[in-house]
Order: C-alpha cells, then structure tokens, then sequence
C-alpha cells in the first residue's frame, strides 16, 4: 500500500507525540529518497523527519559531528569540506538508482537507518560503525537515546549499531553523532583492463594485498563509461598526502603494469560513480539486486546471472559487493537468489517495482535463532508494529 506524506514535525517531540497518537501503521522515512527499496511498506500515513534539521554539534579538533536526522548528506559534506574533514565510509546518494533524480538529498538518518556504505567500506569501516551516538523514538512514542558525543564511550546499551541498518522497524531516528576522518590530500586511481571478472578479482586481490593502501578497489564491467573508462577494468584507488600518493603510485603500476592513471577530480567523479552504482543504469522497470560474498566467488556469481537473465554486473569492495541490474521478474530474483546461495553469500533486493517487491523475499531468510531474537526486540522497541511494516520481511 503506497503511503501519502502526511507528517513531518520538525522537532524531536513532535516525533514522539505523532507516534503516540498513531491510531495505525506509519511509513517512516527521510526525504523518500529510497522508498524503492526492500518491500512496500503496510501503511497508509508517512512519518517523515525531513523538518527535524540542523548540524547541532561539530568539533573538527575531536572530529565529531552530530546532526539531526532530517540533514542532507549534501549540507553535513560541505560543513565537513570546509575544514577538509570527510565522512569515512562514503555515504552514497543513490537517488538517480532508485529512479528519483530530482527527489531532495538523502538524509543523514535515512543513511544509518539503513547502513549504506561506499566503495571506502572495503579498508575503512562501515556508516553503522561510525555512528557514535544516537537519539530516537521508539513505536510507544519514548525518546531514547544510546551512546555519547566522544570516541570512547562506555554509556548504556549500545543500541547504535541495532538502529543502524533497521530500515526505520524500530524506531524513528532523531539525531546521530559521527566519527569523522581527514581529507585526502590527494587522490589517484590506477585504472587496469582485464579480461574478466576472475582476472579482475585477481587484480584488485593484488592491490588490496599490496603494502600500498589501498582505499578502494572496484571493477567496471564490459560496455561501461565511466570517466572515459571503457570495461573490463579493474580500479584501485590511492588516497594521501601529495608525497606518499606518488611514491605508493609509482610502486603500483610497477607490480601492476599496463595500466592509467586518473588524478584529482578525475578521480574523485569515478569513485563518486562507483559508489553510487552509475554505470549499471538501470531502466524504469528493471530492478537491481546487491549480493555480499567472499569475492574469491564474485565470478561464478556473475557468470551465474549473465546466464540466467543477462545481468549488466559492477563489483566494488573488492569483489566482496556485487551489483546486479535486470529484468523485474520472479525468475531473475530466484536467480540472485540461488547464486548468492551457492556462494554462500546474501542478496538484497535493492530497487523493483511494486509487485515483484511484494512477491518475493527481498532477503535471505533468517536462521531461526536470529529470527526469534530479532522478534524479541522487535516486541520490545515497537510491541504495537507502528514502524514500517511489512518492510524487511512479510508481516514483520
């Protein structure tokens, strides 16, 4: 059931009140940007937190941010720019995969709630653990709050890592406080052609075990366009002082030889690319899968799709992310599906039609111990189901 946005206080107790007085279900989101995503939420009313605005905390000596959940990732980057601070792990805005171009920004806590990481994820860490602290509602209407404003914080369950990744079934996040990393002085990608995924997965393999540091490691399938790019290549990303980025560059294309080099803003609109999943460019109709598996197996599992439905394939953390663009049909699903299966991997259905997304499981099942502990704390943070149900799983 489509959800028409209908509340969206701008204060944290305007949240709490909305929850309170909910009489049914609500759809929770940010600015909508992945309202695509996973199943079709059960509710007629949206609980929107895209009024609850504003950076309330930055101390770049300490690198940490608090914002509330409504911020854009456009407005916490630029305040971060200035003091050539960055998020870490590369938040994506995926608004023109999920078919919504010209849709408002992400949110902030729309990206925690459901843990979107970039390309950075693969040597730096995930957005769920650059979540410090964080402050929300829960379904009875309870402001709750878990973790601090420091790196080392011992306060309370850390419910953090709980929130992030929930996709908003139990609670509604108000605020968050992140960790902070520098800005790179400079940024240069050593571009590689290869043959195939194996060859690919073997040269980002040699990248990412190379004493060089790499920061991320993507390949860009055949009949892509990417910075002038033309696939199969293999991408490995340094990130540095000036100094260092040269001498670790030199040493690369010593032990990876045949390959370009992209510098500066080159650089930066490819991974900008790569993190937002541009070259898969998915129509109006397709759908888009994510499968996570060990990348020794990311060639079979894209061999596996090409052949059931002719999958249009981009590998990023290293082969470890595989991305999967085809037609929105059951027998395409039931392929990721298997293939995520045999390589002992998971799938998610990332973006899809309406029908398909409520037909299908849009992730793996969960062995029974994780699924009666995740209920346990479903009944416990929303014992009434208020918060987007139906979202991860069928009548959940």
């Amino acid at each position: 059931m489509s959800a028409v946005l209908d509340l969206a206080p701008a204060t944290e107790e305007g949240i709490a009140t909305a929850l309170r007085n909910a009489a049914a279900p609500l759809a929770v989101e940010g600015n909508g940007t992945k309202r695509g995503m996973l199943r079709p939420v059960q509710a007629s009313r949206t609980l929107s937190t895209r009024n609850l605005t504003g950076i309330t905390l930055y101390r770049p000596q300490e690198m940490v941010l608090s914002a509330r959940a409504g911020t854009t990732l456009p407005e916490i980057e630029a305040a971060l720019a200035e003091k050539n601070q960055i998020l870490v792990p590369e938040p994506p805005d995926l608004r023109a995969l999920m078919g919504v171009p010209d849709a408002p920004p992400p949110t902030i806590g729309g990206l925690v709630a459901a843990n979107l990481s970039g390309p950075r994820r693969i040597t730096g860490f995930a957005l769920r653990d650059a979540v410090l602290g964080i402050r929300f509602v829960n379904g009875a209407g309870e402001v709750l709050r878990s973790g601090g404003r420091v790196h080392k914080n011992v306060t309370g369950l850390d419910l953090c890592k709980l929130l992030a990744g929930s996709h908003g079934t139990l609670g509604v996040i108000t605020e968050v406080t992140l960790k902070l990393g520098p800005a790179a002085g400079r940024t240069a990608t050593l571009a590689v052609p290869v043959e195939d995924e194996a060859a690919g997965i073997a040269t980002l393999s040699a990248g990412l075990t190379s004493p060089y540091g790499i920061t991320g490691a993507a390949m860009l399938p055949a009949g892509s366009a990417a910075a002038g790019l033309s696939g199969p290549v293999a991408l490995l990303r340094l990130e540095d002082v000036e100094a260092s980025v040269e001498y670790r560059m030199g040493r690369l294309r010593a032990a990876l030889p045949g390959g370009r080099v992209l510098e500066g803003e080159a650089s930066r609109d490819l991974w900008r690319a790569v993190r937002e999943a541009e070259p898969l460019s998915p129509g109006e109709a397709e759908a888009v899968w994510r499968l996570s598996l060990r990348p020794s197996a990311a060639p079979a599992a894209v061999r596996a799709l090409r052949g059931a439905f002719g999958a249009r394939c981009l590998l990023d953390w290293g082969g470890g992310l595989v991305w999967a663009a085809g037609p929105a049909t059951e027998a395409a699903h039931e392929a990721v599906a298997a293939a995520a299966g045999a390589a002992r991997g998971t799938f998610t259905l990332f973006r899809a039609p309406d029908p398909l997304r409520a037909a299908v499981a849009v992730l793996p099942p969960e062995p029974p111990p994780l699924a009666a502990i995740a209920a346990r704390v479903k009944a416990a943070l929303d014992p009434s189901g208020r918060l987007n149900p139906g979202r991860m799983r069928a009548g959940a």
